[in-house]
């Protein structure tokens, strides 16, 4: 159990306290009664959060959000003075990678140089986000000088947009480099999840970098097998419906789609740097996924001129039901097309922006439409027959096709709806989309 914080004015204060790792945490933290400040220097971002308005899609977050600043349990903070005023400090800042995708620790450590004379030998300081292998021994012999500092590593494994719900249910990884850190990160983060796992410092750096490789692996077995099935004339879809129909041992096989975010490839590329590039599985997997968007605008290339084409990208978040646009390659995809001549017309249901316009201008503007991500929204989404569609996912109803249908063809009556594909694939269950009709879906389900 935490100990009652007499001395400090905040039990927990959370540098990049506003970000998508941050704010979740900070809400799951001030919801359970501790005192929590997110400090960070986005001004903008944490007047929208003052005000009890999330600045990204976060579900279940937001009326959380407002009770704890009605309690006074979380502040927002730009002074980086308040660093010292806490127990726990917590960094949600990772290491960031430069061009050639190799990890810039140096930055990450230079961070720490700048705010050290706001920390203390009594704090526990707790990294959150990802790093490169041995970098916390690297920061406590910055930190060092003869004194004990308490230095942990909880690595936080969620998925973007569903970590309120995500942190009550999955263990958490606990490293330190000293037993007391080891035993005040367990208890902190003992209030929030159901599990705590302790493990060596290394050990808990390999598992975040090898949870996020395995899953852009997966990711890219898929799509390995939907180019070959294109090449091949079949239909992927009703391919890995068939392999995994009664047969348990291919029950994990994912459907093909874009593998982007800020996460997976970066942190694959730094397991890679880590073991001086031998790690061939981690730059195949890469090229596999990171070709993808080139692999699609060739096979068009095929059928068309791309000069006469009016091509619209449907989703340009980096994943489905939620407004992140880092690194999607629905960007690289529009990028490639118009490289080709054709002309491109983005759109989005959660990410907005000036230049995106609705589903329904695209639809009525295009010849081919590109479904990028399958945002449950366009679940159904009927696509006139005259317009070509490009439906890695299965996603639409409608349009020409150059392969079957899949398993929205009538052919195929037992293959699940989309509805449950998406649940298996994307969405964790019970969560309510804004959406209506995905709301009403739900509720047939139940």
């Amino acid at each position: 159990m935490l100990k009652k914080n007499l001395k400090n004015l905040f039990d927990v204060v959370i540098i990049g306290g506003l970000g998508h790792v941050g704010l979740p945490l900070g809400i799951a933290f001030a919801e359970k009664g501790l005192k929590v400040c997110l400090y960070d220097i986005n001004k903008d971002k944490g007047e929208i959060v003052k005000k009890g308005v999330m600045p990204f899609i976060e579900y279940g977050a937001e009326e959380i959000l407002r009770k704890v600043l009605q309690s006074g349990n979380l502040v927002v903070s730009y002074d980086v003075a308040d660093v010292s005023n806490s127990k726990y400090v917590i960094v949600t800042i990772g290491t960031p990678v430069d061009e050639h995708l190799t990890p810039r620790t140096r930055d990450f450590l230079g961070f720490f140089e700048n705010i050290r004379e706001n920390l203390n030998q009594e704090q526990t300081i707790i990294i959150r986000s990802t790093v490169y292998p041995n970098t916390c021994k690297q920061l406590l012999r910055l930190l060092g000088n003869g004194k004990q500092w308490h230095i942990a590593y909880c690595p936080e494994r969620i998925t973007e947009g569903y970590a309120i719900k995500e942190l009550k249910e999955l263990p958490q990884i606990v490293a330190g480099l000293s037993n007391q850190a080891i035993d005040n990160a367990a208890s902190l983060f003992s209030m929030i999840s159901p599990k705590i796992i302790k493990t060596s410092m290394g050990e808990a750096e390999l598992i975040k970098l090898f949870s996020n490789a395995l899953r852009y692996i997966q990711f890219a077995l898929a799509n390995q097998f939907y180019m070959i099935s294109q090449k091949f004339g079949a239909d992927y879809e009703r391919v890995r419906w068939a392999m995994k129909e009664g047969y348990d041992r291919a029950a994990n096989l994912p459907t093909a789609g874009f593998a982007a975010g800020p996460c997976l490839l970066k942190d694959t590329m730094q397991l890679s740097a880590f073991d001086s590039n031998n790690f061939l599985l981690g730059h195949a997997a890469m090229m596999i996924n990171e070709g993808l968007p080139n692999f699609i605008v060739e096979d068009l290339k095929r059928r068309h001129d791309l000069a006469d084409k009016k091509i619209g990208i449907l989703g340009m978040a980096f994943k489905a039901d939620v407004d992140d646009i880092r690194d999607s390659l629905s960007y690289k995809l529009g990028k490639i097309l118009r490289f080709n001549g054709a002309q491109v017309y983005y759109s989005d249901e959660f990410a907005k922006d000036s230049t995106f316009v609705s589903k329904e201008k695209l639809i009525q503007s295009c010849d081919i439409i590109i479904v990028a991500t399958p945002h449950s929204i366009y679940k159904g989404l009927v696509i006139p027959n005259n317009i070509e569609v490009i439906d890695i996912w299965g996603v639409v109803v409608g349009g020409k096709r150059e392969l079957p249908k899949g398993y929205v063809s009538s052919e195929y009556k037992t293959i699940p709806t989309f509805e449950d594909a998406y649940e298996e694939n994307f969405s964790p269950v019970g969560i309510v989309h804004h959406d209506a009709r995905v709301k009403k879906a739900n509720s047939r389900k139940k």
